[in-house]
């Protein structure tokens, strides 16, 4: 292509990204303000047409660029912004190191949504074993107890319960100590099961003070069944509000197909996968994506990292007629820092 070709291109298609409509050539030769005839830039978008990379949806001379003409749009031409520092200390805020990581992807993905105005995805990594360290119950006031299960990653998974009676410190360690003895090494699982199995047909022979200690765990480890069924989910997914508001002012076509992609899970994480590798910011568009829902919608995806290793990938979900100069820098710039607040935990990533 030659360079008045890509800078009409460049110009319609930014052009088209703010209005959303078809450029005509009178429209693109003021935009684009090269010094040549308007019949010049009908021949040469007849030429781009022609080639695939614009299309005429009525019979008017406007155009609108095709799914390759946008692939050449964002490889070629697109003029990235950098994010302003108040955006970038905005983005490192939110993004303390200090929150548990369920909720530093939770906030991520918030974060994505929130600035873009679209819908965002960041992928939950894979939950590692993790093994019980130490089981300990604290008293707390009117008859209620502190359960903390303490994981061998540092990870604290704690709940508070209703008791009979207020129990004394050296009961507390009693029947913590029983626990511990039977439980610690396993991993949540197997502890589960043994606490649900073994221990439980065992109960009856055990002292009141024991068998209170069993009854109290198995609470305890009601809250941790829930932290485990909710991290089955394989990604946050914010930002359904914004779908349905471009929607509804025609920025994006059937919103039903979108949504009904987010439910085929195994859809979305084929795509996050195949962004897990990429090297910075990956996007797809319109039907690249390789789902018939996803086919008028672009994905803009970044992976992030610990300790140098992708371990998921975060993404925005908007339509094809998105501003990508703004968009990538946002997706970029989130990855970044997510992955800096992750190195800033001293242990793997666990949910």
């Amino acid at each position: 292509m030659k360079e008045r070709d890509l800078i009409l291109m460049k110009s319609l298609i930014e052009s088209y990204v703010k209005q959303g409509i078809p450029i005509g050539s009178k429209a693109l030769l003021r935009t684009s303000h090269l010094s040549v005839s308007p019949a010049t830039v009908r021949n040469i978008m007849a030429d781009l047409e022609r080639q695939g990379l614009l299309l005429s949806p009525h019979t008017s001379a406007g155009r609108i660029p095709t799914t390759q003409g946008l692939r050449i749009f964002v490889d070629r031409l697109v003029t990235v912004r950098s994010l302003r520092s108040e955006v970038v200390a905005h983005v490192k805020r939110n993004l303390n190191p200090n929150q548990e990581t369920k909720a530093l992807l939770g906030n991520a993905s918030n974060l994505l949504s929130d600035m873009t105005k679209m819908a965002s995805l960041v992928q939950i990594p894979c939950t590692p074993v993790n093994r019980l360290q130490h089981v300990d119950f604290v008293p707390l006031s009117d008859q209620r107890l502190l359960v903390v299960m303490v994981l061998e990653n540092d990870e604290i998974q704690n709940r508070v319960i209703a008791v009979d009676r207020n129990y004394q410190r050296d009961e507390l360690a009693q029947m913590s100590n029983f626990l511990n003895r039977h439980l610690v090494g396993k991993d949540v699982n197997s502890a589960r099961q043994e606490l649900f199995g073994q221990l439980l047909k065992e109960k009856q022979e055990l002292d009141v003070l024991l068998q209170r200690a069993i009854d109290f765990a198995e609470q305890g480890f009601e809250h941790s069944t829930q932290l485990s069924a909710d991290s089955n989910q394989p990604f946050h997914f914010s930002g359904q509000t914004n779908l349905v508001s471009m929607a509804s002012h025609g920025q994006l076509d059937n919103i039903e197909q979108v949504f009904g992609a987010f439910k085929q899970k195994q859809q979305i994480m084929g795509l996050l996968d195949r962004s897990l590798a990429a090297d910075g910011v990956k996007i797809f568009i319109g039907e690249e994506s390789g789902s018939e829902g996803l086919s008028g919608c672009s994905i803009v995806s970044a992976p992030y990292k610990q300790q140098g290793k992708s371990i998921g990938v975060l993404a925005v979900v908007g339509p094809t007629r998105m501003q990508y100069d703004k968009v990538i820098p946002i997706v970029d710039v989130t990855a970044k820092m997510l992955s800096s607040a992750l190195d800033s935990k001293s242990s793997p990533v666990s949910l």
